[in-house]
C-alpha cells in the first residue's frame, strides 16, 4: 500500500512525501517521486494507492485514558445496555476520530452502578475476547482502581497476572481532596450523573469515608510493584499536592493524570512523570471542574500527554487548537496524543510515530475553516474507515 503526496507529521517535523507499507508496516517515507517510482518498481502484484491530495498524514492517536464505553452502556442513570452492543458501537466511533489505540477506562469502585465487580469483570473479560476475534482498531484495558475498594484487590491482582489489563491507576474519589477538594462537589457530581437521591449519596460518601479509614497502602505498593513487573505502567490520579507526587515512586507511579493544579504538574514533570492532560479541556479553553488549564501546562512543559477522558472527539481538535496557537508546534502536538503515550505506557517500538518497521496505524487528516477531520483511518496497514462527503452546491 502506498499513500502519497501528503503532509507526513514525523517526531520532529512535517514533510511533503509519501508512505510506503508492506505487511501491515511501515516500510518507509519516500521523500520525492523518484524514490515512489523505485519502490513501485520493485513491487509485485497490484499496490492499492491512496492520494493524500496534500492532506495531513499523523501516526494513529493513542488515547489512554477515555471513560466514554461507560456511557455508551449507560447513557442514562438506571439505562443500561447490552455491554457486547455499547463495546460494537463506541469502538466504531474511534477510527472516526483518528483513534486507533484505545486503552477504554474501566473503573472499580465508587459504588456506582457501572463500576462494581459484576460488570467490571464481563467488560474485561468481553474486550479481552473481542479483541482477539474481530477488531477495528486495538482495544486494551486501562483499570481505574478505587484504592479504598478492598474487595477489589485481588481482582486486580489475578488480572495483572493473567495479562487481562494493559495500564492501571490509583483513584480516591473520597471528597475533600484531589477532584473533589471543594465541600458538596462530589455529591452534586453522583446525584447528577448517577440519578441517587440525597441519601443515597449520603451513604455513598459515609462509606468511601469509612473504607478510606482502613485502606492497606502496604498491598498497594505490592499491587503498584506487580504491575510493573508485568509491563503494565501505573498512574496516580488526581494529584493535589506535592506530598502524593513524592509518594509516586513507593506505587511503582510513573504516570500523572490529572493534576488539579500547576504548581503540582510543575512539580509531577520535575520528578520525571508523565503528565496526562485531558483533552476537552483544551478545546474548551479549561476545565469543567475549574482545576488545572490544560494548555497553561502544555505551555510550561509541565503536561506531556493528551487524552480524551471522556470526549474522543476533543483528541484531534486538541492538537490543532494547540499547533494553531502557537503553544507548541504540529510535530510536539501530534507527539502528545501518539510517540508520548507510547514511550510512557511500553509500546513505542511498535506505535506512535511514522518510522520504519512500525506498526502501519495512519489517519489522513483535512480540514473545514479550521475544524480537522479524519478522512481515512488505517491500523496495521487495513482501511478501517473512510469518509464519504457529498459537495452539494444546493444544500
Amino acid at each position: 500500500m502506498l499513500i502519497r503526496n501528503g503532509q507526513i507529521v514525523r517526531e520532529n517535523d512535517v514533510v511533503q512525501a509519501s508512505v510506503a507499507v508492506e505487511e501491515g508496516k511501515i516500510y518507509s517515507v519516500l521523500e520525492n517521486e523518484r524514490e515512489v517510482q523505485a519502490w513501485l518498481a520493485n513491487r509485485r502484484g497490484e499496490t492499492v494507492v491512496f492520494d493524500a491530495a496534500g492532506k495531513y498524514i499523523l501516526p494513529g492517536l493513542i488515547d489512554i485514558h477515555c471513560d466514554a464505553i461507560e456511557k455508551e452502556a449507560q447513557p442514562r442513570p438506571n439505562t443500561l445496555f447490552p455491554l457486547q452492543l455499547a463495546l460494537l458501537e463506541f469502538e466504531r466511533k474511534l477510527p472516526v476520530h483518528g483513534i486507533t489505540t484505545m486503552y477504554h477506562s474501566l473503573s472499580l469502585g465508587v459504588g456506582l452502578s457501572l463500576r462494581g465487580e459484576h460488570l467490571l469483570t464481563e467488560m474485561v473479560e468481553l474486550i479481552n475476547r473481542y479483541k482477539e476475534k474481530r477488531a477495528m482498531i486495538r482495544n486494551r484495558i486501562h483499570l481505574r482502581f478505587e484504592v479504598s475498594h478492598h474487595s477489589g484487590l485481588p481482582i486486580i491482582e489475578r488480572y495483572v497476572q493473567e495479562g487481562k489489563i494493559h495500564y492501571l491507576s490509583f483513584m480516591d474519589h473520597s471528597p475533600g481532596q484531589g477532584q473533589y477538594r471543594e465541600p458538596g462537589s462530589f455529591e452534586r457530581y453522583v446525584m447528577k450523573n448517577q440519578g441517587v437521591t440525597v441519601d443515597e449519596v449520603k451513604e455513598i460518601v459515609e462509606d468511601l469515608l469509612r473504607k478510606r479509614q482502613d485502606i492497606d497502602w502496604e498491598r498497594l505498593k505490592t499491587l503498584g510493584k506487580l504491575a510493573a513487573e508485568h509491563g503494565i505502567a501505573v498512574a496516580s490520579h488526581d494529584d493535589d499536592t506535592r506530598e502524593k507526587v513524592d509518594a509516586a515512586p513507593d506505587y511503582s507511579i510513573t504516570v500523572s493524570e490529572f493534576p488539579i493544579t500547576l504548581e503540582v504538574a510543575r512539580y509531577a514533570a520535575a520528578q520525571g512523570l508523565d503528565v496526562c492532560v485531558g483533552a476537552p479541556n483544551v478545546v474548551r479553553g479549561g476545565s469543567h471542574d475549574k482545576n488545572l488549564r490544560a494548555a497553561d501546562a502544555i505551555a510550561e512543559g509541565a503536561a506531556s500527554i493528551l487524552c480524551s477522558d471522556y470526549h474522543p472527539s476533543s483528541m484531534l481538535a486538541a492538537i490543532f487548537m494547540l499547533a494553531d496557537a502557537g503553544i507548541t508546534d504540529l510535530a510536539g502536538a501530534v507527539k502528545m496524543a501518539t510517540l508520548n503515550p507510547a514511550r510512557a505506557l511500553g509500546c513505542s517500538d511498535t506505535l506512535g510515530s511514522i518510522q520504519t518497521g512500525k506498526a502501519a496505524d495512519l489517519i489522513i487528516v483535512d480540514r473545514f475553516e479550521g475544524t480537522p477531520w479524519v478522512t481515512d483511518t488505517f491500523v496495521d496497514g487495513a482501511h478501517v474507515f473512510s469518509a464519504a462527503v457529498r459537495y452539494d452546491s444546493r444544500g
